[in-house]
């Protein structure tokens, strides 16, 4: 037998096979998992019950390869062998390193516990890493808002989200009355994103560099293919009414200020702790921290970044990514999908989020809109909800993968036709 006849039959075998997951579409679940999707779309479990589940990041086979927060922590790597879109193998590495970030960069698996970001060797196919893990970036700032999330970029750059450590940089933290420092310290290693080096081993974050600023916490963020930039979801502050009553009812505390969705550009300026955002003005207000009254703009009418899209407040957005499947009609390839973790704090209206939205991106300047996509995940307030999304990523074949961190639910989204 010739040696190309041997290669044929070995690329052939089980061994160099896909795993069955990336080769034919599973039948979904009758009640879809719980889920709410629009006409055409339906939902199956992948796994469930697997710890905090936060990030993931899918391989060309359609492995998954999953960031577990909490006290045990570490990795899990998943793959459907048999076809149903069910996981039946299960690998985890790296425990007790906790963390939110994770990405897929060739044969690198890029992890970011609480104060590091870390990556692993994992060769194609691979379910475990051969080494590592190699520290790309260590002794980054812990406390309050502690997770990292990170998104590569053009020409090898890595960026972190840091995000900041307190609730409005005021002298006693979340303290009714308590006024904001000015200037307000920590804007020099957190409340921002910080560019480093993908490639580069052993870096702190004096090698990094900030990238952007006044952004309280940006746990969802990513580059949009389309063209190559860095985008995020925020998360606003919190307590308009139970530390500032004077300017602010609980009602508009409830909505107020705006999560926003914005493009992150070099040298960026959200005003966070001076400023936040009004999605019902469309406008920067003064925190009443630095002498706001809920009417003033002030020092921040002279801010030029503005958000793309701003949400009702505390739905808490951790999760994002833009769309570039063919599975999906066309209206989604060019928008993005932003996962909502829920809220603790819209008293006295109902909480909210839990939920996943889809806007598509303007193309002419006009304000975008939003429209929820996948619903029914919790409700209630944090503690009732059964499942809090966090993590999205698009699969080989154009699905939609979605973790939960309350339950341990990975959620597989696919579009099947009106006609079905």
């Amino acid at each position: 037998m010739r040696a190309n006849q041997i290669l044929l039959l070995l690329l052939g075998s089980s061994l160099f096979a896909a795993p069955a997951s990336a080769q034919r579409q599973p039948a979904c679940r009758p009640d879809n998992g719980g889920l709410t999707l629009p006409p055409g779309f339906c939902a199956l479990i992948v796994a469930d019950s697997v710890g905090q589940a936060r990030h993931l990041a899918v391989a060309p086979n359609g492995d998954l390869f999953v960031s577990l927060s909490g006290r045990t922590g570490g990795l899990l790597a998943l793959r459907d062998t048999s076809g149903d879109g069910v996981a039946d193998v299960r690998e985890s590495f790296g425990a007790g390193t906790g963390g939110a970030g994770i990405l897929l960069r060739s044969e690198w698996l890029y992890f970011s516990p609480n104060d590091a970001v870390v990556r692993y060797r994992i060769p194609a196919g691979g379910l475990r890493p051969v080494s590592g893990p190699d520290t790309v970036v260590s002794g980054l700032p812990t406390g309050g808002h502690s997770a990292k999330t990170i998104a590569f970029g053009p020409e090898g750059a890595l960026f972190v989200n840091i995000g900041s450590r307190t609730n409005s940089c005021q002298a006693q933290d979340r303290t009714a009355g308590s006024p904001g420092q000015d200037p307000c310290a920590e804007l020099e290693i957190r409340a921002g994103v910080w560019r480093f080096d993908a490639d580069k081993l052993h870096q702190t974050q004096a090698d990094g560099r900030r990238w952007a600023t006044g952004l309280r916490n940006t746990v969802a963020i990513g580059q949009n293919p389309a063209d190559g930039q860095i985008y995020g979801a925020v998360h606003g502050r919190d307590g308009l009414a139970q530390q500032w009553g004077t300017f602010y009812n609980e009602d508009e505390s409830a909505d107020l200020p705006s999560e926003i969705f914005a493009r992150i550009a070099d040298g960026d300026d959200y005003g966070w702790p001076f400023c936040y955002w009004d999605q019902n003005r469309r406008q920067y207000v003064l925190n009443p921290e630095y002498g706001g009254d809920k009417n003033t703009a002030g020092r921040c009418a002279p801010l030029k970044s503005t958000p793309l899209l701003g949400f009702p407040g505390h739905w808490a957005p951790n999760g994002m990514m833009f769309y570039t499947g063919s599975q999906f009609p066309p209206m989604y390839r060019a928008g993005v999908f932003i996962a909502f973790h829920g809220s603790w704090n819209r008293t006295p209206r109902p909480q909210d989020g839990y939920k996943v939205v889809f806007a598509p991106l303007p193309g002419n300047g006009g304000v975008p809109k939003f429209e929820n996509f996948a619903d029914g995940f919790g409700g209630g307030n944090n503690n009732a909800a059964q499942h809090r999304p966090v993590g999205l990523a698009q699969g080989p074949d154009g699905s939609i993968f979605v973790t939960d961190d309350r339950g341990g639910r990975i959620y597989r989204i696919l579009f099947r036709g009106t006609g079905q």
